[in-house]
């Protein structure tokens, strides 16, 4: 199998030789080069034809921004690996840097002090996220071909009812600027709820809710825990917590909770899915989106087993189509959308719900 070749930018000599010298053990990979600044990088991108770039999100004289917008006008495909600082400040940039087309981002180790364990948080957090791609190698700087891809025969059920009383969307790796896509389509008088789930650590999700309720017609917060739902609003999972629902006389309200990670994550889409499915039964729509792994399929074969639907991201718009294929696999995709069809069709199978139903919004549920 073809290594990985890998471009690290970053004007830190220090930073440089570090991500040498883990990522050159590891077999699977190839450090085709590096660069201390963007236009270099820019330069050397046709030269040395890398599969992944590693990208320093503050740099002096061309930052990670501005490299990344240069770098998408020209290979729209290329994964981009973004390498930040764990702070508000490298929050609200790699956050920026994600929706304007960063494929993925891994915050820099904050124990400067301690070689040995930036070295082993670099082995942790950068090498799984760099080795994704490797089914991608081939193709990441070239336009494919759209891929028509089908659903398995469907499981035999009988839907409840087809009212669709809230959305739960879950993504990963690619998912701020799929997001950001989706939820711009959806108008301020949407008529239910939505919940979101992104694997993102703490203090990165609340500067993403900010960004994408700046962007959206629709309400967008990070969750607290205590909310009551409401229609035309978004709530973002927090980072390293699990996003759930109960349902209460006067509404059903938002809670948090730190149990064990599902499929290694916290928040788990599958935690949230799940919830969502048991409160509202039949009357739930699940999205899957972008992402590396395989959250979200249990949680969409229970809002399936309970007559609710599920829609899943194309392969050919998804920057990794691991989650979404996973369901598909399953037979429990209803529909394989595009990108830049999605957050359309999620409003008209809402609004085709609520109209084809006698039943109000916020009805109790059998």
């Amino acid at each position: 199998m073809a290594r990985i070749r890998v471009l690290i930018v970053d004007d830190a000599v220090v930073i440089r030789r570090l991500l040498h010298n883990i990522l050159s053990i590891d077999p699977a990979l190839e450090v085709v080069g590096s660069a201390p600044g963007g236009k270099i990088a820019l330069a050397r991108i046709p030269q040395l034809n890398p599969d992944v770039i590693i990208l320093d999100v503050e740099m002096a004289e061309m930052d990670g921004l501005q490299t990344l917008r240069e770098i998408r006008k020209i290979y729209p495909r290329l994964p981009v690996i973004m390498f930040s600082a764990h702070t508000a400040k490298g929050a609200a940039a790699t956050i920026d840097a994600l929706l304007l087309g960063a494929t993925d981002y891994v915050t820099k180790p904050s124990n400067a002090d301690s070689l040995d364990a930036a070295i082993e948080s670099v082995r942790e957090n950068l090498l799984p996220k760099i080795k994704q791609f490797q089914p991608l190698i081939k193709q990441s700087t070239l336009e494919k071909s759209p891929i028509s891809v089908s659903a398995p025969e469907k499981k035999t059920l009988v839907r409840k009812s087809g009212r669709i009383d809230v959305v739960a969307i879950g993504v990963s790796t690619g998912g701020p600027n799929a997001l950001a896509v989706v939820l711009q389509k959806i108008p301020r008088d949407f008529p239910v709820p939505v919940l979101l789930v992104q694997h993102m650590p703490p203090l990165f999700t609340k500067t993403f809710a900010e960004r994408l309720d700046s962007l959206c017609a629709i309400e967008v917060k990070e969750a607290k825990g205590g909310e009551f739902l409401k229609p035309g609003c978004a709530w973002l999972a927090p980072g390293d917590f699990h996003l759930t629902l109960k349902k209460a006389p006067d509404g059903i309200s938002l809670k948090l909770n730190q149990d064990t990670p599902e499929n290694f994550c916290r928040p788990s889409v599958d935690t949230t899915f799940r919830s969502a499915a048991e409160i509202y039964q039949g009357h739930c729509l699940g999205v899957v989106m972008t992402g590396m792994g395989r959250d979200g399929l249990r949680g969409s074969e229970c809002i399936y087993e309970l007559g609710g639907q599920v829609i899943v991201q194309d392969k050919e718009s998804s920057v990794v189509w691991s989650m979404p294929q996973a369901v598909v696999n399953a037979g429990l995709a209803d529909q394989i959308v595009k990108l830049d069809n999605l957050g359309e069709e999620i409003v008209n199978r809402v609004k085709k719900s609520q109209l084809s139903s006698a039943v109000p919004f916020g009805a109790t549920h059998d």
